[in-house]
C-alpha cells in the first residue's frame, strides 16, 4: 500500500473523483502542511494556517501507479492557477502534491517536467514533502456521498 497527498481546490470533489478510480483503496480529506496544530475548517479558511485542503490517497501500486494518479489529478485541475480552482479562491485551494516517500519526488518532478509544455502559463502546483496532515472534520469526509447534490468544482 502506497500513499500520496493531493490538493486540487475544494477537497470534496477531489476525494469523490479519486474514489472512483480503480486501484485507489482509501481516501481521507484533511489539511496539509499547516503552521498550526490540528486546525479547524474555520481556521484554514481564515488564511492564517498556510494549510491546503488535501486528500490523502492510499493506493494499490499493483493496480495503479503514481504517474497514472498524477495524470488523473492534472485532468481535473488548472495547475497554472495560484490559490484558486474554479470559483474557490484562497490559499487553502492551491494545488499541491505532497509526498512522504523521498523516492516519489523524482517521479513527481519528472511527470511535471513532461507536461510543462502543455500549458501557456507556468505550473504553480507545489511539490513538497508532507510536513503534517490533520484530518478534516467528520462532515467533510465523503461529503459528496452524503450530499449527492453538494457543490463540486469538478465535473464528476
Amino acid at each position: 500500500m502506497r500513499e500520496i497527498y493531493l490538493a486540487g481546490g475544494c477537497f470534496w470533489g477531489v476525494e469523490a473523483y479519486f474514489k472512483r478510480i480503480d486501484g485507489i483503496v482509501d481516501t481521507e480529506v484533511g489539511y496539509a502542511n499547516s503552521i498550526i496544530e490540528n486546525p479547524s475548517y474555520k481556521e484554514v479558511c481564515s488564511d492564517r494556517t498556510d494549510a491546503a485542503e488535501t486528500v490523502k490517497i492510499n493506493y494499490d501500486e499493483e493496480k495503479i501507479g503514481l504517474e497514472e494518479i498524477l495524470k488523473a489529478l492534472f485532468k481535473v485541475i488548472d495547475p497554472t492557477m495560484i490559490n484558486r480552482q474554479g470559483p474557490d479562491i484562497g490559499s487553502q485551494y492551491r494545488t499541491g502534491i505532497y509526498y512522504t516517500d523521498e523516492s516519489d519526488k523524482e517521479k513527481i518532478d519528472e511527470f511535471i517536467d513532461s507536461i510543462r509544455g502543455d500549458y501557456k502559463m507556468p505550473i504553480a502546483t507545489e511539490v513538497l514533502k508532507l510536513k503534517n496532515f490533520y484530518e478534516a472534520e467528520e462532515y467533510h469526509q465523503d461529503y459528496l456521498d452524503k450530499n449527492p447534490d453538494g457543490y463540486c468544482h469538478i465535473k464528476l
